[in-house]
């Protein structure tokens, strides 16, 4: 597991998911990022926080006080953070796009590593590995996670790039 999470902006929209369903405190939130990717995202307590004191500084969430416990510093999202969730998920749509490149570039990346002759990277003994196996163990992942969460069997889409953008109106060549 890498101790790393997505960019702070989309941290940020999942804190605010996250607050809009129960207040949580800051190491509940952590579980839950984590929960969500899988296990491969694991950000910390330093990139939480901030986050949580920045809402509460800017009205979009505020401190609450648990008797069961008194300890834990929890946080409940505001009418203001409720407008703010609002705006994000309006703008989130337009970022599948830039989630598909990132997926997609690592792949490529991946793979390039493991057959272009200009990479020489070693293989470790009990590491991860750079060839067409690991590829292969990925991309079977990626299929057995879309099944579980779509709840159907992963069927290969035959189109070409360029066909399946013409087939949803979408400029493959737009940035």
């Amino acid at each position: 597991m890498r101790k790393s999470g997505p960019p702070k902006g989309l941290i940020a929209y999942i804190v605010l998911e996250l607050l809009e369903e129960k207040p949580r405190y800051g190491y509940e939130i952590l579980k839950e990022i984590r929960d969500l990717s899988g296990g491969h995202w694991e950000p910390s307590y330093g990139s939480v926080y901030p986050i949580l004191y920045k809402f509460e500084e800017k009205g979009w969430a505020e401190r609450i006080e648990r008797k069961d416990e008194p300890d834990r510093k929890y946080f409940e999202l505001t009418d203001d953070g409720i407008a703010e969730l609002e705006d994000r998920r309006e703008s989130g749509s337009e970022k599948a796009r830039d989630f598909a490149d990132v997926i997609l570039g690592f792949f490529h990346v991946y793979a390039a590593f493991s057959t272009d002759e200009r990479f020489d990277i070693p293989e470790k003994e009990c590491e991860w590995c750079f060839d067409e196996e690991f590829s292969r163990w990925v991309v079977e992942q990626v299929a057995r996670h879309y099944e579980h969460y779509f709840e159907t069997e992963f069927e290969r889409i035959e189109e070409t790039h360029e066909e399946f953008s013409d087939r949803h109106g979408i400029d493959p060549d737009d940035s």
